[in-house]
C-alpha cells in the first residue's frame, strides 16, 4: 500500500486472490454439508410430484448422480451470496457513495427477486403443471405415469431457473433506466405489446389450461407495471447525469 492510502496492483491481486479463496472454501464446505442432506433435498423436489408420478432410476448410476447434482447446486446457491458480498467489498473502495448504494441495491434486490421467483415456481406453478401433465388428459387410464428421477430433476431445475430469471425484470429495468437505455414513457407506450407477448410466453411454457397460463402471466404483468414505476424513479436523462458527474468532480 502506498503512502496516500491507495493500494498497488499487487495489493489488489492479493486481495482478489484471498476473496476467491474464501468463495472456494465456502463452496467446498457447502458441498460436504449438502451431501449429508442430499436425500432430504431430493425429498423436497419429489414432494411436488408425489401422488401423480412414480419415480424410477433407469440407469445404475442415475440416483447417485442426482444426489451429487442437487448437492452441488445447493452448494452453489449457498456460495452465491458470499461471492456477491466479496465482489461488493472488493469494488467498494473505488466507488462513489451513490455508486456504492446502487451496487448494494442491485445485489440485495437481485437475490430477493430470484428467491421469490423460485418460491413461486415451487409453491404454485410446478404443482399445477405436474398435476395437469399427469391427469389433465382424458382417456388411457391404464397408462401409468412413471418418470425417471433425472428427467424430473431436470424439469424442476429448469422451471426454477426460468421463474427466477423472469422475476428479475424489475432489476433489469432499474439498471437499464439508470444507464438511460429505457425510460418510463417507452415502457408505457409498449405495455400493450408487452402484455400480449407475456401471455404468449405463458401459453408456451405452461400446459394448455387457462389457470396455469394466468398463474404465469399475471405475475409477469404485475412485474412489468412495477418496472414502469421503478423506471420513473431511477431514470435520469443523460444531460442530468452528466451535470451530476460534473458537480461531483467540482466538489472533489
Amino acid at each position: 500500500m502506498e503512502d496516500d492510502g491507495s493500494m498497488t496492483l499487487t495489493g489488489h491481486l492479493k486481495e482478489l486472490r484471498n476473496r476467491l479463496i474464501i468463495c472456494a472454501v465456502v463452496f467446498v464446505v457447502s458441498v460436504v454439508i449438502t451431501l449429508m442432506y442430499a436425500d432430504r433435498l431430493i425429498d423436497i423436489l419429489t414432494a411436488m410430484g408425489q401422488g401423480y408420478y412414480t419415480f424410477v432410476s433407469i440407469a445404475p448410476q442415475e440416483k447417485l448422480m442426482q444426489y451429487f447434482r442437487v448437492s452441488l447446486l445447493a452448494a452453489f446457491v449457498i456460495t452465491v451470496p458470499v461471492a456477491l458480498y466479496q465482489i461488493y467489498a472488493f469494488a467498494k473502495p473505488g466507488l462513489k457513495k451513490s455508486e456504492t448504494f446502487f451496487l448494494k441495491l442491485v445485489i440485495l434486490l437481485g437475490l430477493a427477486l430470484f428467491c421469490v421467483g423460485v418460491l413461486f415456481a415451487y409453491k404454485l406453478m410446478m404443482p399445477f403443471m405436474l398435476r395437469f401433465l399427469s391427469t389433465g388428459i382424458e382417456g388411457a387410464d391404464y397408462i401409468q405415469t412413471t418418470t425417471s428421477i433425472e428427467s424430473y430433476v431436470n424439469l424442476c431445475l429448469t422451471m426454477f431457473m426460468i421463474f427466477g430469471c423472469v422475476f428479475e425484470m424489475p432489476l433489469v429495468t432499474i439498471i437499464l433506466s439508470k444507464m438511460g437505455i429505457i425510460y418510463p414513457d417507452l415502457l408505457k407506450k409498449a405495455r400493450g405489446v408487452a402484455i400480449v407477448c407475456i401471455f404468449l410466453i405463458a401459453a408456451v411454457v405452461t400446459p394448455p389450461d387457462i389457470v396455469s397460463q394466468c398463474m404465469v402471466a399475471l405475475p409477469m404483468v404485475l412485474l412489468y407495471f412495477i418496472s414502469i414505476f421503478l423506471s420513473g424513479i431511477f431514470y435520469k436523462p443523460k444531460s442530468d447525469a452528466e451535470d451530476e458527474d460534473d458537480d461531483t468532480e467540482d466538489d472533489e
